[in-house]
C-alpha cells in the first residue's frame, strides 16, 4: 500500500488539517495516510486544549488512517528534535511521502537548502556568530544568511512552517531511502493570524485556541468556530473540558518554590542562572501570563520559557531525556480505521521498533516518561479522566 506521512499536533483538527489530508491523498496519490501526532504537551510548550485520544478521534474521523503518538522527548522541542522524532517514526513505518504544511516553496527549493546547509556549515556558522548579537532573532539571522548564499530561494524562515518543512527536509536526507517531499501550500490563514474572519472557512489554530481560551467555562466562544472546524471537531469540543497553562499553573508554582537552586539546575535546558529568575518571579506572578511576562527577556522568548516550564511540571532532568533523543524506542498506536489496520498488518514483520498497542507492565519502560506526562497532565481536568496510557486500547475508526 502507498503511503504517505503527516506530522501534527492538531490543537484541535481544523478546517485547513482537513484541507491537508486531502491535499496529501490527492498529491501522492496515497492509499494510507499516517499521522504523526503530539501526544499531551505540544512544541511550543503548550498543554493540549484537548488531550492526544480526542485530537486522534478528531484526525481518524476526517480522513487520517493511523495515527500514532510522537514522544514527549520530542514533541516539547524545537523544529530540529521535534522533526527527527516525527521522520524516524515515519522511516519506521515505511512511510513513502511526507507531506508538511508551507507558505512557500517547492520540494525542490527545500531540497537545495539541504545541500547548502550541508555543504556550507562552516561558513553558515561564521556568518551566524558575526550576526547573533545584533538583536534580531535566530529565524531572522538565519533567513538572511541563507538569503546570502541562494539569493533566488522562494523559501522564507522567518515563517514557523518553513523552518519546520526544511528541518524534516535535512532529517529525511540522512535516511538511505528518504521520503518524498510534498510542500503544500496553507490556504487561506496565516500561521499567527489571531483573528477568524467572518467569511473564512478555514482559520488558524492560533485564533482558534484564542477564541476558545477567551473563556473556557462560556461554551459561547464555540458557536464562533462553527465554520471553521469540521462537525465531528465541534462536536468533540462541545463535550470535552478544555484545558490551558493555567489548569496546571498551581502545580507549576509548587514545583519552584518546593525544588532548590541545585535541584532546578538538574532540570532539562535549565541553563545561564534562569532557575534564580524563575524562583524570583513565581512568588510576584498572579497566573501563568504573567509569570511568563514577569520572566521574558531578550534571551528567553515566550516559546522557550513555555517548553521549559513543560520540563519543570514534568520534572524532566537532563540526564533522563538526553538518552530518549537518538531515536523514539517504540510506536506508540493511538488510533485506526480499517484502511490502517490492513497497512499495519502489512508492515508488522519489517517494522523494528516495538509497537505499542496496549501499555501496560510489560511494556511500560519503553514510554516511561510519557506515562509520567499523560498522569500529570490528567492533573489539569476539574473532572475525573480515565487513564491516559495505561490499558487504553487504540481507537477503532469504523
Amino acid at each position: 500500500m502507498k503511503s504517505c506521512g503527516v506530522i501534527v499536533e492538531y490543537n484541535p483538527f481544523h478546517n485547513g488539517h482537513l484541507y491537508h489530508i486531502q491535499q496529501a491523498k490527492e498529491k501522492t496519490n496515497a492509499e494510507v495516510v499516517i499521522v504523526v501526532m503530539s501526544g499531551n504537551f505540544l512544541q511550543r510548550g503548550e498543554p493540549a486544549i484537548v488531550d492526544k485520544w480526542t485530537r486522534a478521534e478528531m484526525a481518524l474521523s476526517q480522513g487520517a488512517d493511523l495515527v500514532v503518538e510522537l514522544p514527549v522527548s520530542f514533541s516539547v522541542q524545537p523544529a530540529d528534535y521535534f522533526a527527527k522524532g516525527g521522520v524516524a517514526l515515519l522511516q519506521a513505518l515505511g512511510c513513502n511521502d511526507l507531506c508538511f504544511g508551507a507558505e512557500t516553496g517547492k520540494a525542490i527549493d527545500y531540497f537545495d537548502m539541504t545541500k547548502i546547509l550541508s555543504q556550507k556549515e562552516t561558513v553558515i556558522e561564521e556568518r551566524f556568530n558575526e550576526l547573533k548579537n545584533d538583536g534580531t532573532s535566530y529565524a531572522f539571522q538565519m533567513n538572511q544568511i541563507m538569503q546570502e548564499l541562494i539569493p533566488n530561494t522562494a523559501l522564507n524562515l522567518t515563517s514557523p512552517n518553513t523552518i519546520l518543512g526544511l528541518a524534516y527536509a535535512k532529517e529525511n536526507a540522512k535516511y538511505s531511502d528518504p521520503m518524498r517531499l510534498y510542500p503544500i501550500k496553507r490556504k487561506e490563514a496565516e500561521y499567527h493570524d489571531t483573528k477568524i474572519k467572518h467569511t473564512q472557512k478555514i482559520a488558524s489554530a492560533t485564533a482558534i485556541r484564542k477564541e476558545l481560551s477567551t473563556n473556557p467555562s462560556q461554551r459561547n466562544s464555540l458557536v464562533a468556530l462553527k465554520e471553521v472546524l469540521p462537525e465531528s471537531s465541534y462536536e468533540l469540543l462541545a463535550n470535552a473540558e478544555w484545558i490551558t497553562w493555567e489548569n496546571y499553573w498551581s502545580y507549576l508554582k509548587y514545583q519552584l518554590i518546593n525544588q532548590s537552586i541545585n535541584e532546578l539546575h538538574l532540570i532539562y535546558q535549565m541553563k545561564e542562572g534562569i532557575e534564580y529568575r524563575l524562583k524570583e518571579k513565581v512568588k510576584e506572578a498572579k497566573n501563568f501570563k504573567d509569570f511568563i511576562s514577569l520572566v521574558k527577556n531578550k534571551r528567553y522568548t515566550w516559546v522557550r520559557l513555555q517548553r521549559l516550564c513543560v520540563y519543570i511540571l514534568l520534572n524532566i532532568k537532563e540526564s533522563e531525556i538526553n538518552p530518549q533523543l537518538d531515536s523514539p524506542k517504540a510506536i506508540h498506536i493511538l488510533g485506526f480505521n480499517k484502511t490502517g489496520q490492513t497497512y499495519l498488518n502489512q508492515i508488522k514483520k519489517t517494522v523494528e521498533l516495538p509497537i505499542l498497542n496496549n501499555i501496560n507492565q510489560k511494556n511500560a519502560s519503553l514510554w516511561g516518561l510519557d506515562i509520567k506526562a499523560g498522569e500529570i497532565y490528567n492533573l489539569g481536568y476539574t473532572q475525573a479522566i480515565i487513564q491516559q496510557d495505561y490499558r487504553r486500547q487504540p481507537l477503532i475508526w469504523d
